[in-house]
């Protein structure tokens, strides 16, 4: 039983690479970005509008923060989200995916089919409000990346690269847990 949290801003490829590793390694999938994105369209709101109202409502956040905790303690799962890395203390392995801005506004233009400009002003809002509300909430520096175990530019590898690093990883935590190394 192994539990993975996988971390990183808006549009570095934290769903892509998740699904693709959690596919490829047998574990269940959580995300709470989908989450996310599911309340703000229940809501009728975009995604700045309901981070707006999320810094209202932090219940919002600690309900999504809640079930994500409760999916990895039951083991065997593969959980991706902002905060993942940080709520998840006793993951087995816990990766930050890293890219430039630009990287990750250009993916989400060509994902989301909406203008570079657009994109970008929505991005850094975003974030902005998720970093104040963060560390408001739990008092997490979402740039500190001393609580994780691999950081991983997704700017320069691909997709089957990153997947390929964190299996690596897990299979040396499985080897581990099977009473291998040390």
């Amino acid at each position: 039983m192994v539990v993975v949290a996988i971390s990183g801003p808006h549009g570095v490829g934290k769903s892509t690479v998740a699904k693709s590793a959690a596919r490829r390694f047998g574990l269940k999938y959580v995300s709470a970005g989908e989450i996310f994105r599911r309340l703000a369209e229940e809501r009728g709101m975009d995604l700045q509008e309901f981070s707006k109202y999320v810094e209202r409502h932090p219940g919002i956040d600690r309900r999504i923060d809640g079930y994500v905790k409760k999916m990895a303690g039951r083991g065997n799962v593969l959980v991706d989200g902002r905060l993942a890395g940080w709520m998840i203390k006793d993951a087995d392995l816990k990766v930050m995916l890293v890219a430039p801005l630009e990287i990750r506004v250009e993916r989400m233009v060509g994902r989301e089919g909406r203008g570079y400009e657009e994109v970008m002003e929505e991005t850094l809002a975003r974030e902005r409000s998720e970093k104040k509300r963060f560390k408001r909430l739990y008092g997490i520096d979402v740039d500190d990346c001393s609580v994780f175990d691999l950081v991983i530019n997704t700017g320069r590898l691909s997709v089957e690269e990153e997947v390929t690093i964190i299996g690596k990883a897990i299979e040396m935590i499985r080897r581990r847990a099977g009473g291998g190394d040390r």
